[in-house]
């Protein structure tokens, strides 16, 4: 029994053995895209067609350099081209055009890996002096196949200090068979020593067409369907990086069993629709604002951070005023019939809501990370977005200094009257009642002009509406000057500003006295207690008139002009509103004339107390005193 039931266990063990063997040689083992479809030839570079041509030739025409260094972004094929490069200097039999030919001895020995003329070092985790010692005394073995033993150092950045001194002498004059190749993406970090040794080349990041046409080419080979929406979300999310778009690639066709679709692929990614952005903007241009806060809402309710959504919403705007003009339409980098939808929208706003909203939103992420309430930020964008192309009429505008103003949110003011059937568009007061010598509420004279009240129509720009009121004009400096280090300061209205504005409304432009500035100047600082700084500058200093709309301030340090120029957009609108002269301008300047007291140690002090008082001095020598 013992015999018959080794003799079982024998023939299962065998049963188990063949069964293991044919089930290997028929499973093969996964490759992930990014291996599988590397580069195995200069053909099948994607991207780099200038690059490789370069050196074909130089392959073809047999000058080659001791050195290369190759830098760019991550993924776009630098340390692909560097072996590729290896294998075709060593072709035995290279073709006409300067590329390996595949077949010979050298070039099976190099793709199996099996070749000891590559020698690869990855500098990231090998930068010491002795791993750069080890390589070069492996620079001395001569090429027992092929004509060139090729060195590629990979993340050669990374090489301490001390390693790059050590390997220069190799590098500078390596023997005749002996071609170096140096990676990185960070070329500022290389000693320029080494630079000056190489030839370098410089790799740029894969367009994204350019990653859709190679996606659909592997999906094809992979019998993957994949729609060109679906690829050219996977090729901006790699961000010209063919190995990062290949592992993305693989990711979205697990997740969607190999039927790559363009609803699959944004949920597989977890990233915004072009839909939710371009209805955001449909909503802006109509001054939607409900709309708005519930896409908002909808967005936040999908688990996306507000932050992501803010860049996200910016970047559509930018493309939307790349695709304003013909010219700068190619800088889009996405589908062609997404591109048509960006050309049309674009084409439905002015230019200037552009550039107004690509500010806010860059102010929004700005402030962002200090917010201490970052939803309510984000809406108020949002309305502020929505108010852009319909601004709000006076005195709505002057709820605050910032450059776009807020609509709806304070009383009207009594000398505002609403005509016809529409509350936003208000007419000026009759002129007659309005007081001839001197108005109640600010004791200021005014003449009884009906200038005396801003009126901006409902249909004037918002950079218009602005400048009515002097709230987006930023002090003016010399080119080049700064703050800390300039002598003067200049505020005044562009010359587009002085225009009249739509709706043949002119710029007020009432006489004022040197006791009206003045009473203002005082106004201003009662009534702005929050602006410590500023305000403490003011008392400081007095305006003096220079012409009729000119009035200088002086101080005696640069850290007061520093402060004018800070909040100078809302002193000087404060000042214009009141005065009703919209043509008022301020002019900061340091008085050269005070001398800078000098602050002296306190020990040196001492001293020369010390010294200038004999007594004292006997006295401390007397009891054997010491200045510490």
């Amino acid at each position: 029994m013992n015999a018959v039931h080794t003799l079982q266990l024998t023939r299962g063990f065998l049963n188990i053995l063949i069964y293991n063997q044919k089930f290997q040689m028929s499973e093969q083992p996964y490759i992930v895209s990014a291996r599988k479809y590397r580069p195995a030839d200069f053909r099948s570079v994607v991207g780099q067609k200038a690059l490789t041509d370069t050196l074909k030739n130089a392959v073809a025409s047999g000058r080659l350099a001791q050195a290369y260094l190759f830098c760019g972004p991550r993924g776009v094929g630098k340390t692909s081209c560097a072996r590729i490069f290896a294998k075709t200097i060593n072709c035995l039999t290279p073709t006409a055009d300067g590329e390996a030919c595949g077949k010979c001895e050298s070039c099976q020995a190099i793709e199996q890996g099996g070749s000891f003329n590559i020698v690869e070092l990855d500098a990231a985790s090998n930068n010491s002096v002795d791993d750069i010692r080890k390589l070069t005394e492996q620079v001395n073995i001569p090429p027992t196949q092929g004509r060139y033993r090729v060195f590629i150092i990979d993340e050669v950045h990374m090489l301490s200090s001390a390693a790059f001194n050590a390997f220069l002498k190799t590098l500078e004059e390596p023997p005749s068979y002996v071609v170096f190749i140096l990676a990185t993406t960070e070329k500022h970090k290389v000693i320029p020593t080494i630079l000056s040794r190489c030839q370098i080349y410089d790799f740029k990041r894969i367009t994204t067409q350019d990653t859709v046409e190679h996606l659909q080419y592997v999906a094809r080979t992979e019998g993957i369907s994949a729609d060109v929406p679906s690829l050219n979300v996977i090729a901006k999310k790699a961000d010209g990086a063919m190995r990062d778009a290949l592992s993305i690639f693989d990711q979205v066709a697990a997740s969607s069993h190999g039927e790559i679709t363009y609803d699959k692929t944004i949920e597989a990614l977890n990233v915004l629709d072009y839909d939710y952005y371009f209805k955001l903007v449909e909503a802006f241009s109509t001054g939607n604002v409900p709309e708005a806060l519930m896409i908002y809402k909808q967005i936040r309710d999908r688990g996306f951070d507000s932050l992501f959504f803010v860049n996200g919403l910016a970047g559509h705007i930018r493309d939307l005023m790349v695709a304003f003009a013909p010219a700068t339409a190619s800088l889009l980098e996405v589908a062609a019939d997404i591109k048509d939808r960006y050309v049309k929208q674009a084409q439905s706003l002015p230019i200037d809501w552009h550039y107004a909203a690509m500010k806010l939103l860059n102010d929004c992420d700005f402030q962002y990370r200090t917010s201490s309430n970052k939803q309510f930020l984000v809406e108020l964008t949002l309305i502020r977005l929505c108010q852009l192309k319909n601004p709000p009429t006076p005195p709505f505008d002057r709820v605050d200094s910032e450059t776009i103003p807020l609509r709806d949110l304070a009383i009207p003011h009594p000398e505002m009257v609403a005509s016809g059937d529409n509350p936003s568009v208000t007419s000026a007061p009759d002129p007659s009642s309005i007081p001839t010598a001197t108005d109640p509420a600010t004791g200021f004279s005014r003449p009884p002009t009906a200038t005396n009240v801003s009126v901006i129509p409902p249909a004037t720009s918002a950079l218009q509406a602005s400048d009515t009121t002097g709230h987006s004009n930023a002090p003016r400096r010399s080119r080049g000057s700064r703050p800390s280090s300039s002598t003067s300061s200049t505020f005044r209205l562009s010359e587009a500003a002085n225009q009249k504005i739509s709706g043949n409304q002119e710029r007020a432009h009432n006489p004022v006295t040197d006791e009206d500035m003045l009473r203002v100047w005082e106004d201003f600082i009662i009534k702005h207690p929050d602006k410590h700084i500023l305000i403490s500058a003011m008392r400081k200093a007095s305006p003096k008139r220079k012409d009729a709309d000119t009035f200088t301030v002086t101080v005696d340090h640069p850290a007061l002009l520093q402060s004018f120029e800070m909040e100078m957009p809302v002193l000087i609108g404060y000042i214009r509103r009141i005065l009703q002269n919209d043509y008022l301008s301020l002019e900061v300047e340091i008085d050269k004339s005070v001398n800078v007291i000098k602050q002296v140690p306190q020990q040196e002090l001492l001293k020369e107390i010390i010294a200038s008082n004999e007594v004292l001095g006997e006295f401390l020598a007397s009891i054997d005193a010491e200045l510490t």
